[in-house]
């Protein structure tokens, strides 16, 4: 099982490397021109806060995880769709770095996210990269059926699903990868991210 993981991430890395350049390159230019996303954001930004001091979103682990989640499994399934998962990490990338730019103290509000970013950041770069894989599992089929003449419809579907099936396989262990990461990055933005926050203001103050 091990080798099969690092064979998932060896033989996409480059699927990987530019879901990070994406969401890196998002990530800074939300920060820098977080004036012109106002009109964009703010009303994201003031829904969720209503949301959360009426109760409505509450920041305990499930809440936390499930929404979370629920951005991950869209990067996987609109995979199938090359731009769509790309589109959706870009937009988390401008929503972060303009969150970050309207905080006023960025000291205060990287302490509030580092701790619990360093998984979450890594979930959504790994469900981008799976929904990439996926679409290169959905080409290399549609692709095979393409190129199989004087065979069964079934046995060409047969055929062209053995033929890109490790593809699709790494598409799902990358998946669940980000799933993992994902678990772990609610658990500590609900219960260590202000802890350790605290404790750090305390030891500076």
């Amino acid at each position: 099982m091990f080798d099969e993981i690092k064979s998932a991430f060896i033989e996409n890395k480059l699927a990987i490397y530019v879901a990070i350049a994406v969401f890196f390159i998002s990530m800074i230019l939300g920060y820098v021109f977080e004036p012109n996303l106002y009109s964009y954001f703010n009303p994201v930004v003031e829904d969720l806060t209503q949301k959360v001091q009426s109760g409505t979103v509450k920041l305990t682990f499930a809440d936390i995880f499930f929404n979370n989640i629920k951005i991950v499994f869209q990067m996987f399934i609109y995979g199938v769709v090359f731009c769509v998962s790309i589109l959706l990490l870009a937009f988390n990338g401008f929503f972060t770095g303009y969150y970050v730019a309207i905080s006023g103290n960025l000291f205060y509000t990287l302490l509030l996210i580092i701790p619990h970013a360093i998984f979450e950041f890594s979930s959504c770069i790994l469900a981008c990269a799976s929904g990439l894989v996926l679409f290169r599992f959905m080409y290399g089929f549609l692709k095979s059926i393409w190129h199989q003449d004087e065979k069964s419809a079934k046995l060409i579907l047969w055929d062209s699903f053995n033929e890109n099936s490790t593809r699709l396989k790494q598409a799902v262990i990358i998946f669940i990868m980000a799933s993992v990461l994902m678990a772990i990055a609610g658990f500590v933005e609900t219960y260590l991210t202000i802890p350790i926050a605290k404790a750090i203001i305390s030891v500076l103050s």
